[in-house]
């Protein structure tokens, strides 16, 4: 219970660079990890909470894609009791509905969407997927203290860029071998996409038939993909801490048949060095 009750209090700190809203292999969960477990075994919180750093992240150029890139951005977390975040890996938020174990959280998010000028030799004639702004609708439950299973939904709904929506589920919770000063995280994920969302990101219109090197293409609403994820973190001081993540997202149903999907199978790998105020 004393290595439990550790990594809980600890585990807050975890945070995402800036691009960590765009499509990814990282599991929803893994943007969150350990932040109900925090409430859960640390009880009363600091009004304040601050974590600011630099992160890079190596991932495909788009979800689906085969040729990756390295991406470089900022890392913040600030929360305000148990009201308020602004995160960069879980957006401006409220939670609107929370208890010991449990919350409910609405933010405001950012998809990056997707260029042709990413990765021209697969993308040439499909045209751009616009930034959009998005609006997020979250929930997490522990399980309990004795077994502290944390699971995770999201929704979220992007207006402009693809205009759909895809959930998101997820189950994580803390791993043995840890201590005092580094511990890790570990579940599985899966996602839904609506239609919208879907035929945005894997269908082929018949504009884009025409421009492109791709047959026409319909992508349907249902599973987008599943993976599992893995969150390290390592306190070097009492203040500087370093996280670390990895992911495997295999892709489903219309997206995994897409002719614009390359590699049906996508990994992620994150760094950042952070420090806690």
């Amino acid at each position: 219970m004393l290595l439990i009750l550790l990594v809980a209090m600890l585990a807050g700190v975890s945070s995402r660079h800036a691009s960590a809203q765009t499509p990814s292999p990282l599991g929803e969960w893994q943007y969150s990890a350990g932040i109900p477990l925090e409430k859960l075994y640390q009880g009363s919180e600091a009004d304040w909470q601050v974590r600011v750093g630099i992160g890079a992240t190596f991932e495909p150029r788009y979800t689906g894609g085969d040729v990756y890139h390295t991406l470089m951005g900022p890392s913040l977390d600030i929360r305000y009791k148990d009201l308020a975040f602004f995160s960069t890996g879980e957006g401006f938020g409220v939670n609107v509905f929370q208890g010991q174990n449990w919350r409910v959280s609405v933010a405001a998010v950012y998809d990056l969407g997707r260029r042709v000028k990413d990765d021209p030799a697969d993308l040439a004639g499909l045209g751009n997927i616009n930034p959009a702004p998005e609006l997020k609708v979250a929930a997490e439950y522990v399980v309990s203290k004795d077994f502290p299973l944390v699971i995770r939904t999201a929704v979220t709904r992007s207006f402009g860029g693809s205009n759909g929506d895809i959930a998101d589920v997820g189950i994580y919770m803390p791993m043995p071998a840890s201590s005092e000063h580094f511990f890790w995280f570990a579940g599985p994920s899966f996602s839904v996409a609506d239609s919208n969302y879907m035929q945005s990101w894997f269908g082929v219109n018949a504009a884009q038939a025409a421009a492109s090197q791709y047959p026409r293409y319909d992508a349907h609403a249902g599973f987008e993909s599943a993976g599992f994820g893995v969150t390290f973190i390592w306190f070097v001081t009492k203040h500087w801490f370093v996280t670390a993540d990895g992911a495997l997202k295999r892709m489903l149903g219309s997206a995994a048949d897409s002719p614009i999907t390359k590699s049906k199978t996508n990994g992620v790998t994150d760094l950042s060095i952070n420090y806690s105020f």
